[in-house]
């Protein structure tokens, strides 16, 4: 597989292309010659008005359409008028074929050969950007080696299936990690919280050990879920391209989250949050959080007030400091919201009439449409995600004798709905039985925990191999659609289709080894 990443890279490499789930590259003598450029006329295309033109290998592309929807929003335009070549070798999570797949519709030519007196120095000039980016994530901390990692830079890694089953909190160095920039280097001596919007002083700041002294500590079991958990699923079940990471069932994790409540410190600063349904009157429409890292997102004010959904600004992750990977020294927790609005390293709270500016609150993590595309998705109107729905996965298989198998597995859903039940089926969902149920030790609608399922079922007679299904129903009776058809989006999030298991029978009828 490197090697085929390796070959995407060659200088006769003019295209890639996935149709049907399978991929095809183009070398530049399958197509017409193209319109060449110089290295100083894509210089002068850096700007809206001009265009704004890029490098990548010996390509030429025009991106201008393109930045509206990039998922690292402005941050692209640090390449304009020049080899992204440099920018990619940091940022790893651009080498997928559907990435490659997508630049090709900007491509408008091909870039003039470099003479020889050139080419030295524009491969110093490219080593010397790779260096320069390569630093920025020099203050990343190590991680453990059984995650199973989807991009090295920004770092991003699931949880292993096994290790998901084995215990019903996360471990710290287990849990999944999401990552959209490098991590930063926070002092807890020197870090400071800083709150502003109506009814609140200006320049109200707090620091950890105020956080602590002033505040009653609580402690709240959280499932945190990524937006494109199971996204691989969405690609392999349509044969359509979706942009992201290719999550599989991993992109969850369960702790228990330590702090103090947002309501509390809101009230401190002198929000009058009891009155929290008169919010809107106010124009206090949302709650914005700003990271140290550069991230941002928000919810709404009605979330951030609610006594109930128990929103945290935590400071300890299972017991002990959060680690750097999830947000130390300081975390909003939102439970049963999508994770992204749990902002790591957050250093800033405002309350506005406006939802956060951030490119990820106002470009990304946004459902839409089966039908709509990259360039047809709008972003401006689409509901930004905040709850999830209801979710489940197998997570593991093993025999208990020639007839039987033994399913394990977790249910989830968003805002705080407990699951009541959860189906499973070895027949491909002909038939159906009731999974056991381990349910977290919370109030019925808050439920922010995931619950952990078994079953033991017989597996069909006269079959090679069976489908294993699975499908939870939460306290709503919400429950998953059966193939991701009806809720397939060209961003790959929000799968929440019947997860299924495909495993081989045998002649008695056990698994076939």
């Amino acid at each position: 597989m490197r090697a085929f990443f390796d070959d995407l890279h060659g200088d006769d490499v003019v295209g890639v292309a996935i149709k049907d789930g399978q991929i095809s590259v183009k070398h530049r003598a399958d197509i017409p010659k193209a319109k060449i450029f110089t290295r100083h006329e894509v210089s002068l295309h850096t700007t809206p008005s001009t265009g704004i033109w890029i490098i990548h290998n010996q390509g030429v592309y025009d991106i201008t359409r393109f930045i509206p929807i990039h998922p690292g929003g402005s941050r692209i335009l640090l390449a304009a008028g020049k080899s992204i070549d440099p920018f990619w070798s940091v940022f790893s999570i651009h080498h997928t074929p559907e990435t490659y797949s997508l630049l090709e519709e900007y491509r408008i030519g091909d870039l003039a050969p470099d003479g020889p007196s050139d080419l030295s120095a524009i491969e110093e000039m490219q080593k010397s950007e790779t260096e320069a980016l390569a630093k920025l994530f020099g203050n990343d901390p190590e991680r453990d080696e059984r995650l199973i990692v989807r991009s090295e830079r920004p770092f991003n890694a699931e949880t292993r299936r096994e290790d998901l089953r084995d215990s019903f909190v996360t471990p710290n160095h287990l849990h999944y990690k999401r990552n959209h920039l490098p991590v930063p280097v926070v002092d807890e001596e020197e870090f400071a919280l800083e709150i502003e919007g109506p009814h609140i002083e200006d320049g109200f700041r707090l620091s950890i050990k105020e956080l602590k002294e002033r505040f009653e500590k609580a402690d709240v079991m959280v499932a945190l879920q990524c937006a494109g958990n199971r996204r691989k699923d969405m690609t392999t079940g349509t044969d359509k391209p979706v942009k992201g990471l290719p999550w599989e069932e991993g992109a969850i994790s369960n702790a228990v989250w330590s702090g103090v409540y947002l309501r509390d410190v809101l009230a401190a600063a002198g929000y009058p949050v009891k009155e929290y349904e008169k919010a809107h009157m106010e124009g206090v429409e949302h709650v914005q959080f700003d990271g140290l890292d550069g991230y941002g997102a928000s919810i709404p004010a009605t979330t951030a007030m609610d006594p109930q959904r128990e929103v945290l600004l935590a400071y300890e992750m299972n017991g002990e400091p959060i680690p750097p990977d999830h947000g130390g020294v300081l975390r909003v927790v939102v439970p049963g919201t999508v994770a992204a609005r749990s902002v790591k390293w957050v250093n800033k709270i405002a309350l506005s009439d406006e939802e956060s500016w951030s490119h990820w609150q106002r470009h990304d993590y946004k459902g839409f449409s089966p039908s709509a595309t990259q360039e047809t998705s709008d972003y401006e109107k689409a509901e930004s995600i905040q709850d999830m729905p209801v979710q489940s996965a197998i997570l593991d298989v093993s025999e208990r004798d020639n007839r039987t198998v033994h399913m394990q597995g977790y249910a989830w859903s968003g805002a705080g709905h407990g699951i009541v039940r959860v189906d499973v089926s070895a027949d491909g969902g002909k038939t159906w039985m009731d999974a056991e149920l381990h349910v977290p030790p919370q109030d019925r609608n808050r439920r922010w925990a995931w619950t952990k399922w078994e079953a033991t079922v017989k597996l069909p007679k006269g079959v090679k191999e069976t489908e294993l299904v699975c499908k939870a129903v939460d306290t709503g009776y919400n429950t998953q659609p059966e193939t991701v058809d009806s809720i397939y989006n060209v961003r790959g999030v929000l799968n929440s289709a019947w997860h299924r298991v495909r495993i081989p029978v045998g002649e008695t009828g056990g698994l076939d080894a």
